[in-house]
């Protein structure tokens, strides 16, 4: 069974940069050819796609954060980190890391179970 749990800091000041990691058991990040994604909702919002990181350490992002935006992993503790710079209030979300079979369906087969970040001075 795959698990996958976010974690970092719930609440991040303005112009700050916001980092989570999503920590992996039950399946390599590095498997073929698996794609782990990072995916917020601002309250009152559908689910926004940031980026992935695949198999092969290949990332995409979402052309409205892109520039903001960076996922990396480190495959020795089965872990991909997003770090988005910048933020506002606006970025106020749940955060959520999932595990993509099909790369790019943007279907995802395994959830974490979301982690709050407040955007706030």
């Amino acid at each position: 069974q795959v698990q996958l749990q976010e974690s970092g800091p719930g609440l991040v000041k303005p112009s700050q940069t916001l980092s989570l990691t999503c920590t992996v058991s039950g399946g390599s990040i590095t498997t073929s050819y698996y794609a782990w994604s990072w995916i917020r909702q601002p309250p009152g919002k559908g689910l926004e796609w940031m980026g992935v990181i695949n198999y092969d350490g290949s990332t995409a992002y979402s052309p409205s954060l892109k520039s903001r935006t960076s996922i990396s992993r480190d495959t020795s503790k089965n872990q991909f980190t997003l770090q988005l710079s910048s933020v506002t209030p606006e970025d106020t979300a749940v955060y959520y890391c999932a595990r993509e079979p099909y790369y790019p369906t943007h279907r995802y087969d395994y959830w974490g179970q979301g982690t709050q970040v407040t955007v706030s001075s």
